[in-house]
């Protein structure tokens, strides 16, 4: 009995926890535009792009990216995310000539906190405003 009764409340509380996550391809809010546009101010080589895929759970968003046509760029693979708040930028790129870097830039103050690893180079850089502040090689 006690099996039975553990397994119709695993089921139950399961099912009480599922959402149902959407998907949208929308033009960019306000605050998500806003955001794109100071961090590309001090940081170019994170595309500025008006178009993102929203992703919904219960009506909010739960996360944001942009895709890209890579045809013709120095890119072999280039993902942005946006999360929810608004106040960072994740990013993720290929190219032969950079190789694979990765990291985020966080909006605090009306500064640019940029933090950025290299496996090419094997760095860590830390910059604030378009001007590195940390440098470390591994």
């Amino acid at each position: 009995m006690r099996k039975y009764l553990l397994l119709v409340a695993v089921l139950c509380t399961s099912i009480s926890f599922a959402q149902t996550i959407t998907s949208k391809q929308e033009d960019a809010s306000t605050a998500q535009y806003e955001l794109l546009k100071k961090v590309n101010q001090y940081y170019p080589d994170i595309t500025l792009s008006k178009s993102v895929t929203n992703f919904y759970a219960d009506g909010n968003i739960i996360d944001s990216q942009q895709d890209f046509d890579l045809r013709g760029t120095k890119f072999s693979s280039y993902k942005l995310g946006i999360e929810p708040d608004n106040k960072k930028v994740k990013f993720d790129y290929v190219s032969n000539e950079t190789g694979h870097v990765h990291g985020d830039v966080t909006i605090f103050n009306g500064n640019a906190l940029r933090t950025t690893f290299n496996e090419k180079t094997n760095q860590i850089d830390v910059s604030l405003n378009g001007k590195s502040v940390y440098l470390k090689k591994l």
